[in-house]
């Protein structure tokens, strides 16, 4: 999508893909025929990376990366960057950076998660 030019949809699609790989790393922690709190079950259902960092139990891994990893530190930094709501902007976002900071193959924030799903 970022090649074709549509960088919003390419930033806004990349942010997406790294919130359901948070949400996959959430399941990953429920146990079959688990029947979660109905809190925390609502909470979940959140677009907030942060929070979903958080309930994922990532926050000390992830502080430990960034500080032993330059690269996937300002790839993180791209994408903090992200909003659900920037499915509504029309210009200014730079999806193949977004794209790059999520796949790198080395330092890439969607190959940092998938370690932990």
């Amino acid at each position: 999508m970022a090649r074709s030019g549509k960088q919003n949809g390419a930033h806004y699609l990349g942010g997406l893909a790294i919130e359901c790989a948070l949400k996959a790393c959430i399941a990953k922690k429920t146990k079959r025929h688990d029947f979660p709190d109905q809190k925390f079950a609502a909470s979940v259902f959140s677009h907030d990376l942060r929070q979903l960092l958080k309930h994922a139990g990532l926050e000390l891994q992830l502080d430990n990366e960034l500080r032993t990893n330059r690269t996937f530190a300002a790839n993180r930094g791209v994408v903090s960057s992200w909003r659900v709501d920037d499915r509504y902007e029309t210009s200014g976002l730079n999806g193949r950076e977004m794209v790059a900071a999520i796949t790198s193959p080395q330092d890439g924030v969607l190959q940092w998660l998938k370690l932990h799903w």
